[in-house]
C-alpha cells in the first residue's frame, strides 16, 4: 500500500515562540555566517546563469540540539560492545528529551521564517528540522546571497554565491540548512546500468524508446501493472536483456571458441553468469542455513531509501519473487510505501533521471526481499521528479522508528559535499545510533574515484563514521549453491577486435567497488587497531589518521550479479523484463537483508553494527576474508541492448583489477573491508 505523511502522523505544527527581527530590520554587521553552506563547485567560472526571483524552492533549517556532543557519545556508548550499555537503545522520545532541539528553539526559527515571508511546511517529528518554502527573491533577502545556477558535473545546479548567513539573534539557534543549492541532485544511485556497462541501453536509446511507447495512463494508489507518466514522471527505463550464452553458475559455460585470454587467467575462460537468483545468493552466504531453521526475517521492517518512485515496483517485485522465488512470495502485507508529495509551487528542474533510479529500486526490494523473505519493506522515495530530498527522507524513518535497518544505495562520487549537507546527515545518522536502527550505505561504483576526480577518495554519504559502509565483490556461485571463488570487485575489460583481445589482459579498469580514506572524517575509535595505519593515514596530514571504508561486504559485481526484474520499454511497448545487474547498490540491500535474519534470529534490533564488527568478528569465522584471485569471465552483449539484429559484442571481464589506490589483501582491506558474512556464525555474532 502506500501511505503519505499525513497517515504516518508527521504534523505540519507552528509552535509558538518569540519574535525575531525581520531580515530588513537586521543590520549586516549583527548577522553570522553558515559555515560551510556554499557549495566548493560554486565558483565564478562554473556559474552559468541567475535564478528568477518568483521561482520557488523548499528548504530545511536544521536546529541544534541540547546537547549535540552528548548525542554523540552517548551514540558510541550505546555501539560498544565493551559497555555496559552495549545496545541499550533509547526510544525516540527519551532521545528527543535528551538531546534534540528545544520547541522554543523551534518557536523561535519558526517565527524568524514567518516574518521572512516563507510558508512552514513540517517540523520533524524530532525537531530536526523545519522545513520552508518560499520565493529565491525571500531566500536571497532572508540569508543574504545571491543564488546563481552552476554547470557541475553534467548538470545546472543552483547555489549561493557565498556562505548563507542569518541574524545573530538566530544563528545560536540554527545549525545548518539544506535545499538552498541542489547538491543532492549529485547523489546517484550506486548500480551499474547497461549504458554505463557498455553494453547497450544507452541514454538516448532510452530516450528515444520512452518518447515512442510512453504510456498515458495516470498514477494509481495501487500497485499497478503499467507505469504513470503523470506530472513529473517519466517512461519506464530502454530495455535490457542478457545476451547468450550465459551460464546458470558459475563455469557451467565455457569460451572454447575465442583466443585464449592469456596473462596468467585461467583457460578456457567461463561465460558470465546469466544472473544470480536469491537462492544461490542465500547460498553463497551460508543463509539458507538460517531459512531452513526458520529464521526469515519475520517481525522486521527493512526501509528503501530512494529517490523517486516507480510506479510499477511492487507488482515488478511480486512477478520476480513468483519467477525466482516462488516458495517465498513477496505478499502485500509485506510491502507498503512512504512517497513524499512534491510542492506544486516548485520550479520544475531542466533535467530528470528518475528512470535511472528505476532499476535501482528494483533491485533494493527484490535483493532485500531475496535474502530476507519473510521481512517487511518499507519504500521511502519522492513521488516524481521535482525534488529529491534523501535527507528528509532518512529522518522521517529514524525520527518515527519506522524501521529497524535501513539501506541506502546512493552517493556522491567524492567527497564534495557541502560541509552543511554532512553536517545534517551525521545529524541524522547519530540518532539512528542512538535508537537503534542500523543504517546500511553502497560505497560506490567507481573504484578509488581517481578517473572521475584525479585523485582517490570515497564516496559520501559512505565514508561517514555513524554509518556500515557495504562495499562489492565479485562472486562465483557453484552448480550447489557454493563459493567457487570470491574476490574485490574491481573490473577491467578487454574488447575482442579483429582475433585479439584489446586493450590486452588485465584490459581496461571500467568500474568497481568504492573505498579509501576520508578526507572529511577522523579514524573512528572502532577501526583503531584493526585498520591497517598504512591505509589510515592516506589522504592525511602527517600525524592524523581518517576513516577509511569500506567495513563489511557482498556481491557488486554486474558480472556476477542479481537477475532482477522490472518494467521497461522495449520496441513493442513498455512490460516486465529481466536482467543481471550489479553494483554496491546490490551489496547493500543483501547485507539489509542478512542483517534483518540476524534481528529474528536474536529477538533484538542490532542497530550499528560497526564496533561489533570491528571488536567482535574481526578474524573470526563468522567472516569470510575476501583475497585476490586472479579470474575473469567472457560476456557477450547485444549491440543495441535488447537482440541481434544489430550485432553483440564479446569482451573478457576481469576481477580485482590491479593498479588501483584501493587494493584486495588478505585481512582488512578498502575494497571489501572486513570481508563478507558467513552463514549463521555471522547471524548469532554480529
Amino acid at each position: 500500500m502506500r501511505r503519505d505523511l499525513k497517515a504516518l502522523g508527521v504534523a505540519i505544527v507552528v509552535v509558538a515562540g518569540m519574535t525575531m527581527p525581520a531580515t530588513t530590520a537586521t543590520a549586516a554587521s549583527s548577522r553570522n555566517p553558515i559555515a560551510g553552506s556554499k557549495p566548493s563547485w560554486a565558483r565564478p567560472d562554473t556559474k552559468v546563469g541567475v535564478r528568477a526571483a518568483a521561482a520557488q524552492l523548499q528548504f530545511r533549517v536544521y536546529l541544534h540540539g541540547r546537547d549535540e556532543a552528548g548525542a554523540a557519545a552517548a551514540a558510541a556508548d550505546v555501539s560498544n560492545p565493551s559497555s555496559a550499555n552495549f545496545r541499550h537503545w533509547l526510544t525516540p522520545e527519551a532521545s528527543l528529551v535528551r538531546f534534540g532541539p528545544t520547541t522554543a528553539t523551534v518557536g523561535a526559527v519558526q517565527q524568524w521564517l514567518t516574518d521572512g515571508g516563507f510558508t512552514i511546511d513540517d517540523v520533524a517529528a524530532n525537531r530536526l528540522y523545519v522545513e520552508a518554502t518560499g520565493s529565491v527573491a525571500q531566500v536571497q533577502q532572508a540569508f543574504a546571497v545571491q543564488l546563481d545556477t552552476y554547470r557541475v558535473k553534467g548538470q545546472d545546479l543552483r547555489a549561493p554565491d557565498r556562505d548563507l548567513t542569518v541574524p545573530a539573534d538566530v544563528a545560536g539557534l540554527i545549525d545548518t540548512v539544506v535545499g538552498i543549492d541542489e547538491s543532492q541532485q549529485l547523489f546517484v544511485p550506486s548500480v551499474v546500468t547497461p549504458g554505463q556497462d557498455g553494453a547497450g541501453g544507452s541514454a538516448a536509446q532510452a530516450a528515444q524508446a520512452a518518447a515512442s511507447a510512453a504510456p498515458s495512463a495516470a498514477p494509481s494508489a495501487a500497485p499497478s501493472a503499467a507505469p504513470s507518466a503523470g506530472p513529473g514522471t517519466v517512461a519506464p527505463p530502454a530495455a535490457f536483456r542478457n545476451a547468450p550464452p550465459c551460464s546458470q553458475y558459475w563455469a557451467q559455460k565455457l569460451d572454447t571458441t575465442d583466443p585464449a585470454y592469456g596473462g596468467g587467467f585461467p583457460s578456457p575462460l567461463p561465460y558470465a553468469p546469466c544472473g544470480y537468483v536469491p537462492d544461490q545468493l542465500r547460498s553463497v552466504y551460508g543463509m539458507d542455513q538460517a531459512l531452513n531453521q526458520g529464521i526469515q526475517g519475520q517481525g522486521v521492517t527493512v526501509a528503501v531509501i530512494d529517490a523517486f518512485a516507480s510506479p510499477t515496483l511492487f507488482a515488478d517485485a511480486q512477478q520476480y519473487a513468483a519467477r525466482n522465488d516462488p516458495a517465498y512470495p513477496l505478499r502485500p502485507n509485506q510491502f507498503s510505501e512512504l512517497l513524499f508529495r512534491t510542492n506544486p509551487k516548485l520550479e520544475r528542474p531542466g533535467k530528470c533521471d528518475a528512470e535511472g533510479w528505476y532499476g535501482e529500486q528494483s533491485l533494493d526490494v527484490e535483493a532485500v526481499h531475496g535474502m530476507a523473505p519473510k521481512a517487511d519493506i518499507l519504500y521511502v522515495g519522492g513521488s516524481d521528479c521535482l525534488d529529491v530530498s534523501l535527507d528528509k527522507a532518512l529522518n522521517t524513518v529514524v525520527a518515527q522508528h519506522l524501521a529497524q535497518i535501513v539501506t541506502n544505495s546512493y552517493g556522491d562520487q567524492g567527497e564534495d559535499i557541502p560541509p552543511s549537507l554532512v553536517r545534517a546527515f551525521q545529524r541524522i545518522a547519530i540518532d539512528a545510533v542512538l535508537d537503534g536502527i542500523g543504517v546500511y550505505f553502497s560505497s560506490g561504483d567507481s573504484g578509488d574515484e581517481a578517473a572521475n576526480l584525479g585523485t582517490p577518495s570515497p564516496d559520501f554519504s559512505a565514508s561517514s563514521p555513524w554509518v556500515t559502509a557495504v562495499g562489492g565483490t565479485s562472486v562465483g556461485v557453484g552448480a550447489n549453491g557454493q563459493r567457487v571463488l570470491e574476490t574485490g570487485w574491481e573490473t577491467g575489460k578487454s574488447i575482442l577486435k579483429n582475433g585479439a583481445w584489446v586493450p590486452p589482459p588485465p584490459g581496461a579498469f571500467l568500474y568497481g567497488s568504492g573505498g579509501g580514506t576520508s578526507r572529511l572524517f577522523a579514524e573512528p575509535w572502532y577501526q583503531q587497531g584493526v585498520v591497517p595505519n598504512t591505509l589510515a593515514r592516506q589522504n592525511q596530514r602527517p600525524g592524523q589518521k581518517g576513516r577509511v571504508v569500506p567495513d563489511i561486504s557482498a556481491d557488486g559485481d554486474p558480472n556476477t550479479g542479481m537477475l532482477i526484474g522490472l518494467t521497461q520499454t522495449f520496441p513493442d511497448g513498455a512490460h516486465y523484463g529481466q536482467y543481471r545487474i550489479g553494483g554496491t547498490s546490490l551489496s547493500s540491500p543483501l547485507l539489509a537483508g542478512i542483517m534483518a535474519l540476524a534481528d529474528s534470529a536474536t529477538g533484538y534490533a542490532h542497530g550499528f553494527i560497526n564496533p561489533s564488527l570491528y571488536q567482535r568478528l574481526a578474524g573470526t569465522r563468522a567472516l569470510t576474508d575476501v583475497r585476490h584471485v586472479n579470474a575473469a569471465v567472457v560476456r557477450v552483449d547485444y549491440v543495441n541492448g535488447v537482440d541481434a539484429s544489430n550485432g553483440t559484442t564479446t569482451s573478457v571481464r576481469t576481477f580485482d583489477f590491479p593498479g588501483l589506490a584501493i587494493n584486495t589483501t588478505p585481512g582488512y582491506d578498502n575494497v571489501t573491508g572486513l570481508g563478507t558474512p558467513n552463514g549463521v556464525a555471522f547471524l548469532l555474532r554480529v
